[in-house]
This record gives C-alpha cells, sequence and structure tokens, in this order.
C-alpha cells in the first residue's frame, strides 16, 4: 500500500449545518489538546461558605406549585426588570407585536422598543414566579426564535440565583452574557468559593468565561458559534439552581461561510492491464472489516494497471469489489491488508500558530498543519463568521500544508477542522477578529406565502414569470406529464414583461415546465409543476432566477422572479447585502410566483440571500456585481445578432450601433471551457460596428460587449454553438438513493439522460457529513452511488449543463449510527461527469416507448349482442360494447378456442367509446371470450361462448 506518504490536491465545498454536544468549560490552563465526545467544558468554584444554598429538583417543583396558586405571589417589585435586547425582525418596517404567558396562565403584554437597524428590544416588568413564554410576533408570524423562555426568580429568594439575556436569546458569533447572584443566599460573603458549575449544551462549542464582581455576583459570557436551541445549566452543590437548565434560543443572523477540502487516498495496483474504455464500464466498493462498505474510485496507473483509491478507516483485511455491468471481473473481489499506520487519526493532526485563535482583517492569518504521523485521509476546513473569509491552501510538499484566511469584518469566527471526517484536537476553534471591516449593509424584506390551493386534472394550470425588455416571439414552452407525454403549452404575454404558460393537464402528478428564449432554458427552468397534492414541501422546493440575480447597475431596479408554489405555506426572506442599503420591492403574483426589484446607490459585489423558513434556497445566496450607471453604454444596442446553434470553427458576426454615444466600444467572448478571447471589432461606418469572432468549442458562448467599461444592455449576450444542445427536461432521476439511505451502508440511483443529448452531468450531496461518491456509465444513463457517514438530512442536487433537473435537489433523510464527526456546518461532495449522448434503440427502444396513464373504471363498461352467448361456424359473429362512462383506456378482445386459436377478430370503433366487435370460428366446441377495458375485465367477462 505505500507508505504514510500524502497526495494533497485542493477544491472547494460548501453547505450549511450544524452539529450537537455538552460543552463544559475549564479554566484555560487546562484547555483540552483533543475534542471530548460528546464535547463537554465546565467552570467550577470552591469551599463556599455553609450558608449558600441551592434548591433540589423536588424543592423547586414545591415552590412552584406554591407559586402557582397555594401561596400568594410576592409584588412586581419583588422581581427584576426582563431585558431583550437586538431581537432580529424580518424587516425594520411592518407591524411588531410581543406577549408574555405567565405560568399562571395568565398573559402580559410587554413594551417593544424598535431600535431602527432591523431589531427590537423587549422590555418587561414580571408579576410573578417560575417560567414565563414571551411571544415576539412580525405579522402576526413568529420572529426567529421565538417562542423566548425565562424564568423569573425573587430578588430575595434566599437562593442562588441567574438572570440576564444570554439566558433567553443570543446571536451566532456574539458573545452571550448573564449574571449569577448569591446575595441574600446565606453568609453573603461576596468571594466565591466553591460549589458552582457551568455548562451550556447545544449545536457549537461555546466558550464559557466567568469574572467574580467581588459584590456577591458572578457575570459569567459564553459565545455560541452555530444558531440553535442552547440549554445553560447553573449548579450549586450538583444540584441545578431554580430555573436551570435555562432554554436559549441562539438565532444565526448574517454568518457567512467558505470551505475547502485537501484529498488525501491511498493508491493500491490491482492484477491485470485495463483500457481507458474499460475503466468506465467498471465500479467498485471497498468493505472493512466492520462490514463498512464505500464507493470507490478506478484509475488507469501510468503501468496499464487497474489502480485503486480508497480512504482506509480501519486496520485489517478489506475487500474489493470491481464488477462491470452488476458482474465481478475475474480475481474480483481483491483482498487489502489495511495497517495501522495507514489509517487517518485525527488525534495525531498538529497544528502550529496562532491564527487559530485571533486574527486581524484584511490580512492573511496563517497556521500550519502537520499530518505525517496521521495516515491517510482528507482534510476537510470551514470558516464561518461575520463574513466570508478567503482561505488560501499551499502544500509545503513535506506533508504538511499552510492555511490562510482572509476575513473582511471583524467579530468572532468558528473554524471546523476535520481529518478523516473526524475533528482534529480543539476543532472547532474560536477566532477572535479584530481591525477595520467594510461597512457593507443588510436591508431585508419577508413575507408570508400562502399555499396554492391544489391544482386538479382538467383544469387551467398557469405558470408566470417576468423578463422585461424580450421579443415574446422567442419564447416557447412545453410541459411533459408524468407519463412522459410532451405536447407544446400555450405562452402569451399578460402585462407588459410578465409571460404566462398555460395548459391543462390530464394527469395527476408532478409535470415539467420548460420555458425556452431563443432555444435556450430561462434562469429557473425546467420547472416542476405539480398536479393533485404535493409530495414534500420546503426551502429546497423553491426556484429562483432572473436578470437581477446575475448583474445589475447602480441606481436602476434589478429584478429577478421567485417561485414557491411547489413549497407549500410559509414564509419568504429576501436579503441585499453590499456596499450600500438597498431598497427592495415585492410583488406577490398570487399563483405561487412572485417578483422581486431591488436597487442600490453604489456600484461593487452584492449578495441577495433567499430564505424559505429561515432556510436558505439552492444556490442562495447569488453574488451580484453591480454596475456603475451606464451612462453613455445605455444608447448602445445590438443591431444584428448570429443564428443560435451554429458549427464550431466557423466565423460569426454582430452588429453593434453606437447611436451617437461617445466613447470606447470593447468586446470579448468566454467560451463553455471558461476560457476568454477577443473579439475583431471593425468600424463599418460613423457608428456601426462589425464584432467578429470564431468559436471553437461545443455549448453556451458568452458575448460580453461594454461601452467606457460598461456593459450594453442585455450583455453578456448568450450564444449557443452546436445543434445537440443538452437538455435539462429530459433528465429523470430515480432509486432508493433519491429516498431514503443508512449512514455506512452505500445506496445509488440512476440518471436517465436517454435523448436529453451530451452533456456535463454534476451531482453534489450537501449533509451533516462528507459521503464517498462515484458516477458509472450505465445503459439508460449514470449510475451514481453514495454513503453517508453521519445520519442526519441530505439534499442530493442533480444538475445538467449547469441546470437543476426537474426534482433536484432531493431531500433524503439518513438513520442508522454515526461512523464519523458531525461538523457544525453541512458538508458537501459532488462528482461532474461529461456525458456522451444516449438513446433507446433496436429491443430497447420498445421498453423506451412511453404506455401513458389512464384514467378509467371497467366496472362502468356494459356490452350486449348474440355473440357474446352462442356462436356459428364460418359466421360473424357480433356483440357491442359501450365504454362511454368509464373514462379512458384500451379495449382488448381474446377468444379462446379448444383446438385452435379463433380466426379472426376485429374491433371498430364507431364514436364515444362505442365499438362494434366480430369474430369467426372454424371448430365445434367450448369458446371462452375475454373483454378487458385496460388491464381489467368488464363485466361478465371472460364469456363462455357455445358453437
Amino acid at each position: 500500500m505505500g507508505g504514510a506518504g500524502v497526495v494533497w490536491g485542493c477544491w472547494v465545498w460548501a453547505g450549511r449545518g450544524s452539529a450537537g454536544g455538552w460543552l463544559l468549560y475549564r479554566p484555560p490552563t487546562s484547555r483540552p489538546h483533543s475534542p471530548f465526545k460528546p464535547w463537554q467544558y465546565t467552570y467550577t468554584y470552591y469551599n463556599w461558605p455553609p450558608g449558600y444554598k441551592a434548591q433540589s429538583e423536588e424543592e423547586f417543583r414545591q415552590t412552584q406549585t406554591k407559586v402557582n396558586g397555594l401561596q400568594q405571589s410576592p409584588t412586581s417589585s419583588n422581581y427584576r426588570a426582563v431585558e431583550l435586547d437586538n431581537i432580529p425582525l424580518p424587516t425594520t418596517g411592518g407591524h411588531v407585536t410581543a406577549e408574555v404567558k405567565m405560568p399562571s396562565g395568565a398573559s402580559d403584554v410587554p413594551l417593544i422598543e424598535d431600535n431602527r437597524d432591523g431589531t427590537v428590544s423587549v422590555r418587561y416588568a414580571p408579576r410573578e414566579e417560575g417560567l414565563h413564554e414571551l411571544h415576539v410576533k412580525y405579522n402576526s408570524e413568529h420572529v426567529q426564535g421565538s417562542p423566548f423562555k425565562f424564568h423569573v426568580d425573587s430578588i430575595s429568594s434566599g437562593y442562588v440565583t441567574a438572570y440576564g439575556t444570554g439566558l433567553v436569546h443570543g446571536i451566532t458569533g456574539e458573545p452571550c452574557n448573564f449574571t449569577i447572584s448569591t446575595k441574600d443566599a446565606g453568609a453573603g460573603s461576596s468571594t466565591l468559593r466553591g460549589g458552582l458549575s457551568l455548562a451550556v449544551e447545544g449545536s457549537s462549542k461555546a466558550e464559557i468565561s466567568c469574572h467574580d464582581n467581588k459584590d456577591g455576583t458572578v457575570s459569567v459570557s459564553y459565545l455560541p458559534t452555530a444558531p440553535g436551541e442552547y440549554k445553560v445549566s447553573v449548579k450549586f452543590a450538583e444540584k441545578h439552581i431554580k430555573g436551570s437548565p435555562y432554554s436559549v434560543k441562539i438565532t444565526g443572523e448574517g454568518r457567512k461561510r467558505n470551505q475547502i477540502s485537501v484529498g488525501s487516498q491511498s493508491e493500491v495496483s490491482l492484477p491485470g492491464k485495463v483500457t481507458d474504455s474499460d475503466i468506465k464500464s467498471l465500479n467498485a466498493s471497498i468493505q472493512a472489516p466492520s462490514g463498512l462498505e464505500e464507493p470507490c474510485f478506478l484509475k488507469k496507473l501510468p503501468n496499464g494497471h487497474l489502480g485503486i483509491s480508497f480512504t482506509p478507516r480501519e486496520v485489517g483485511e478489506h475487500l474489493v469489489s470491481v464488477k462491470r455491468m452488476g458482474t465481478h471481473i475475474a480475481n474480483s473481489p481483491f483482498k487489502i491488508t489495511v495497517g495501522e499506520k495507514e489509517v487517518g487519526d485525527a488525534s495525531k493532526v498538529k497544528i502550529t500558530g496562532k491564527s487559530l485563535s485571533e486574527g486581524k482583517t484584511h490580512t492573511e492569518n496563517q497556521f500550519t498543519i502537520d499530518t505525517r504521523d496521521a495516515g491517510y485521509g482528507g482534510l476537510s476546513l470551514s470558516i464561518e463568521g461575520p463574513s466570508k473569509a478567503d482561505i488560501q491552501c499551499k502544500d509545503n510538499e513535506d506533508g504538511t500544508l499552510t492555511i490562510g484566511y482572509k476575513p473582511t469584518e471583524p467579530g468572532y469566527y468558528i473554524i471546523n477542522l476535520k481529518f478523516a471526517d473526524n475533528h482534529v484536537p480543539g476543532s472547532p476553534f474560536t477566532a477572535k477578529v479584530t481591525g477595520e471591516g467594510t461597512n457593507r449593509q443588510t436591508e431585508r424584506i419577508k413575507r408570508q406565502r400562502e399555499a396554492v390551493p391544489l391544482t386538479e386534472v382538467g383544469s387551467q394550470c398557469r405558470l408566470t414569470f417576468k423578463l422585461p425588455g424580450i421579443s415574446p416571439f422567442d419564447l416557447g414552452a412545453t410541459v411533459t406529464s408524468p407519463g412522459g407525454v410532451t405536447e407544446a403549452a400555450e405562452i402569451g404575454e399578460v402585462e407588459d414583461g410578465l409571460y404566462g404558460v398555460n395548459f391543462v393537464p390530464k394527469e395527476l402528478g408532478v409535470h415539467t415546465v420548460s420555458v425556452k428564449y431563443q432555444e435556450m432554458h430561462i434562469p429557473g427552468s425546467p420547472f416542476q409543476f405539480t398536479v393533485g397534492p404535493l409530495k414534500d414541501g420546503g426551502a429546497h422546493r423553491v426556484h429562483a432566477g432572473g436578470p437581477g440575480l446575475e448583474r445589475g447597475e447602480q441606481d436602476m431596479p434589478n429584478e429577478f422572479n421567485v417561485w414557491t408554489r411547489e413549497a407549500g405555506a410559509g414564509s419568504l426572506a429576501i436579503s441585499v447585502e453590499g456596499p450600500s442599503k438597498a431598497e427592495i420591492d415585492f410583488k406577490d403574483r398570487k399563483d405561487g410566483s412572485c417578483y422581486v426589484s431591488y436597487g442600490v446607490a453604489e456600484q461593487g459585489e452584492y449578495r441577495v440571500g433567499i430564505k424559505f423558513n429561515d432556510k436558505h434556497i439552492p444556490d442562495s445566496p447569488y453574488k451580484v456585481y453591480i454596475t456603475p450607471s451606464m451612462g453613455e453604454a445605455r444608447k448602445v444596442e445590438l443591431a444584428q445578432f448570429p443564428d443560435q446553434g451554429a458549427m464550431p470553427n466557423k466565423p460569426q458576426s454582430l452588429l453593434v450601433c453606437k447611436n451617437g454615444a461617445k466613447g470606447h466600444l470593447d468586446c470579448k467572448f468566454t467560451a463553455p471551457s471558461g476560457q476568454e478571447e477577443d473579439c475583431f471589432t471593425d468600424l463599418l461606418d460613423g457608428d456601426l460596428y462589425s464584432v467578429r469572432f470564431v468559436p471553437k468549442e461545443i455549448g453556451i458562448h458568452y458575448i460580453h460587449i461594454k461601452f467606457n467599461g460598461i456593459h450594453i444592455p442585455g450583455s453578456p449576450f448568450r450564444l449557443r454553438i452546436g445543434k445537440d444542445e443538452a437538455d435539462p427536461a429530459a433528465v429523470s432521476v430515480a432509486g432508493k438513493g433519491i429516498e431514503s439511505c443508512v449512514s455506512g451502508q452505500k445506496t445509488d440511483f440512476i440518471v436517465d439522460t436517454c435523448n436529453a443529448g451530451a452533456g456535463t452531468l454534476a451531482v453534489t450531496v450537501d449533509g451533516p457529513s462528507k459521503v464517498s461518491m462515484d458516477c458509472t456509465e450505465v445503459e439508460e444513463g449514470y449510475k451514481v452511488r453514495y454513503t453517508p457517514l453521519v445520519a442526519g438530512d441530505y439534499y442530493i442536487a442533480v444538475k445538467y449543463n449547469s441546470y437543476h433537473v426537474v426534482g433536484s435537489p432531493w431531500k433524503v433523510k439518513c438513520t442508522g449510527e454515526s461512523h464519523a464527526d458531525k461538523g457544525t456546518v453541512q458538508e458537501s461532495s459532488s462528482v461532474v461527469v461529461e456525458t456522451v449522448e444516449k438513446s433507446k434503440t433496436g429491443e430497447k427502444g420498445h421498453h423506451a416507448t412511453i404506455i401513458p396513464r389512464f384514467t378509467s373504471d371497467a366496472t362502468k363498461v356494459t356490452s350486449k349482442g348474440l355473440g357474446l352467448k352462442k356462436a356459428h361456424i364460418n359466421r360473424q359473429n357480433n356483440f357491442t360494447v359501450n365504454a362511454s362512462a368509464a373514462g379512458n383506456n384500451i379495449l382488448y378482445v381474446g377468444v379462446y378456442g379448444p383446438k385452435a386459436p379463433c380466426e379472426e377478430v376485429y374491433i371498430k370503433h364507431i364514436g364515444h367509446h362505442n365499438y362494434q366487435i366480430g369474430y369467426v370460428v372454424r371448430e365445434r366446441g367450448d369458446y371462452i371470450l375475454m373483454v378487458k377495458w385496460g388491464e381489467e375485465h368488464i363485466p361478465g367477462s371472460p364469456f363462455h361462448v357455445q358453437v
């Protein structure tokens, strides 16, 4: 297997998520060198004077009973006022209400203060002791984190008490503070000695710090680094104080993430030579001694032998199965022995550098990772904080890596560092970043989306979208039914720039609606359109698209569409973050789609976030560059554009008219591979330019036309080269792997690309752990296999030529025991394949014939005629069948004789699903006459006929 040499290669990954565990704080001098499982941090004081008291849980319950009716509550002055600051709202405007549910069941109204920065503060003077609930609503809908729970103690209770915002609510990356009071709890000593312990349990590690105020109180601060519900425990003499453990809602406003993965795998040569085409038809998996089976990669080694690449997770004998079309090749399964030094061990990774605990903005903060003694394993690094910090990865070619991250905003950053799917010692790290920020501003709006009424078969369906400034003659739409029947759909302009696709569905299920402009899918297409009840809902079912998510111009409306129809009811939140504050306009079209327009005052890079029920939709947030005002560039227009679908290596030309604009014209084009090429620009006369270029690749080319360095209206323009454009609408996905999975077990699904043309297939799996994944060619397309290592929800995105196929992404629930550490962010695994054109021909073509799904009832078919009872030799015997009330299907008639088949049967449709049937027999005897409507016998069938 080779020694412990490490081969590094970088690729980028992204995602979202959280992890759980107890956090027990130790003083900084005794910080652990390896992660606890579960994480636990505690803070302990010793030798308290005997007068201090903590209530047992039983005493606490008795006190609650007294408070809740058996004993009169003290007056309100006996309680501390509750103050909650910076509760985030969907927007700075709108109607905000708050209500407190008291332990007695009564309701009270607190005071709300608008902070004018997208947050509110709540003030409340309690009148009862015990657990309260605070409901904060915006436009009658709970804000993020609501309802909040808080415990109220009597100030002079005679017990140790705790109070403060940090026991109710907090924001990720910002310290949460609360106070523990020991005043009047006994001896009254200002020096804390003994018995007090604190713990924070939640979705991230939260560093705790304590300060003795020398006045009978202790100030406590902890730093949560992921959103979720946290439990804060305050114990004295190993017993919870009143109200402990406290439930704290941490909201995750404005956190940015960046991730990289660096792969290191073991390579083994297997006996036997292979060709490149052989490898495409083979797939391999490796089974560890524990039974864990994962897909692994095959490659052709320089000596022509078959090489296998995998990540060793266990010591012992592994079995490698190599199969062609499901059958083992010669000598498969192969045996491979993995030694102790080859298994990836996160605890043996060494890290040096201060940048894991502190950093500076606009500076590359570096640290070094040494994996020389840690065996083989992939390294994954994620950084999450107030800005998306750029990550640099340098291989020092000696088994060490130097990592640098450059944040642009100050604040706390959480750094997750995993090796071989497990946290390295001390991970996740919290780094405090200081320095100047970039003064980025964010504006948010939130709107409630109602569920659209169910669509029935035969009803008029409409899907709308806005595309300003286009010619409606270049638009076209098709609808594909669940049965595979594709029909043209009517498309029309509803109002200026707003278009509607209209169709009448003939069956229940998921329909595919393709909308194309100049023979290319518009952003968001192909659309999923469910007729009948929705199969599932949520953020992954929301689509968005439009020019405002690709580019924009300052001081102008930048527009895009959001389609929430398939997601069901929920709250839709739009945010725009960048150098200046945005003005956001929202228009609901009441058909499951809406239209968003935003304007900003300054040029630069902006991030447009779209969330549904507080979760980002696929591909959000979008990075949009806002250009300066067009000025003279607005006058320039495209006078002539080449036809779509031309062949490569043929010169193409277009005409650009300046229309009197003063300045310099600059043109270039970008090929599908990403390569940039200059165009040849020639002045034909005073205002008219000819732009020429030679595309050399098949696929979508982007032509950038700038005037004085600013894009002209509509630039960059899309030009498709080559006739056979891959069609994502023709791709379908099926298999167990998109329905459910079990951690540690490999599962698969088939991506059917027949009749979709050749293109780029990209499959991404986002979830609580990375997955091992491979993709192999099969007859109907490509089989994708993956093995999840941690239980939770995984999202599988399948894109064809950068467009989501219908149904993508799929939400897949994974059950079972975990085989790796869960991170605080979702991890992503991808595979990309350049596909070849597939079609079902010959015998397979028969299977490819799509039979429509019929809706019928055979019990409503009637029949009559002498031919159903008696028949005569050598004469035509007749009867009729009436299926006019039985729905749509096919009529089957068969006559079975005692010696030979019936010589002749004919069926004639005489209109309105009425049929005349005739048959001729040549032998005497008893015959069986079968009449079926589809798969079901009609009433009376099979009939007994005497000849």
